[in-house]
């Protein structure tokens, strides 16, 4: 009783906490005018935390998130356009800190792997489809039972044999 009591609350603290919402941005951080602030959370939810790696800058508490979201307020207050602010930090740290790479000639196998393997997939399935109403197809039926097979069968079947 007590080990379920202590599960449930593990699961509905867990639940809780997951679902609050990230508070990674410092009100220090906050700029004065609500469309730079307004295009300076648009682009943090574009850059990747490279700490966290999985997180947008936006939602990371680490050191170096803060930096980049201080970086990118200053850019915009520097009169930069939004594309000029990521053109500057992939130049500072390569592609790697984009979200969602832009699709360029080497990050094209991101982009189409997977429909590459759908379409590999597809075929491979139509393929094995075909492949099987075909050998259905050629199956030939049974041939006949002979008459002393069919006596031997007969006689196998008979009731009251046991």
């Amino acid at each position: 009783m007590r080990v379920a009591r202590l599960l449930r609350g593990l699961a509905l603290s867990a639940l809780l906490s997951g679902s609050a919402p990230a508070l990674a941005v410092t009100p220090d951080e906050i700029l004065p005018d609500p469309q730079l602030e307004a295009r300076a959370r648009a682009l943090s939810h574009e850059l990747r935390c490279m700490v966290c790696q999985n997180q947008s800058i936006d939602d990371s508490d680490a050191p170096l998130a803060h930096d980049l979201r201080v970086l990118v307020r200053e850019r915009l207050k520097a009169g930069d356009s939004d594309s000029q602010v990521l053109d500057f930090l992939v130049a500072r740290y390569g592609e790697f800190v984009l979200l969602r790479p832009r699709f360029e000639w080497y990050t094209a196998p991101l982009w189409l792997a997977p429909i590459g393997l759908l379409l590999i997939g597809g075929i491979t399935v139509l393929v094995a489809v075909r492949s099987r109403r075909g050998i259905a197809a050629k199956a030939e039926p049974p041939a006949p039972l002979s008459k002393s097979e069919q006596a031997r069968l007969a006689e196998l079947t008979k009731p009251g044999r046991g």
